[in-house]
């Protein structure tokens, strides 16, 4: 790519790269094409369930934050994973870490999801 590009030629390769990286998670990533299955349900059960654009929003906000905080952990995992498969503390506390962003992440959905349908 040349450097002094467009804004619409960066705008591209931008997108490019994200749908590269969402091919990538859905190839290598069984909590990725998990989640992704289950968006087929979750995204018309918001629309269905959410009686207002509000709490749509919030029930697809919620899902959102956890594919989103899943590519981070992905992407966290394999930079970790690139420079070496020898145990570090480092390296363990920074996979953990980023797990840990996950279950939060789905705690807040499961959270989210009942106090609208509940309420």
């Amino acid at each position: 790519m040349k450097p002094n590009h467009s804004p619409l030629e960066h705008l591209w390769h931008a997108t490019l790269w994200s749908l590269a990286g969402l091919k990538a998670a859905f190839k290598y990533e069984q909590a990725f094409r998990i989640e992704i299955f289950a968006s087929v349900f979750i995204i018309p059960l918001a629309f269905y369930w959410g009686e207002t654009a509000i709490e749509q929003i919030l029930l697809l906000g919620a899902w959102m934050l956890v594919l989103i905080v899943e590519l981070l952990n992905s992407g966290i995992e394999a930079a970790i994973d690139r420079i070496g498969t020898e145990h570090h503390e480092l390296s363990g506390r920074a996979k953990d870490l980023g797990s840990a962003a996950v279950f939060l992440c789905n705690l807040t959905f499961a959270t989210t999801w009942a106090l609208i349908l509940l309420h």
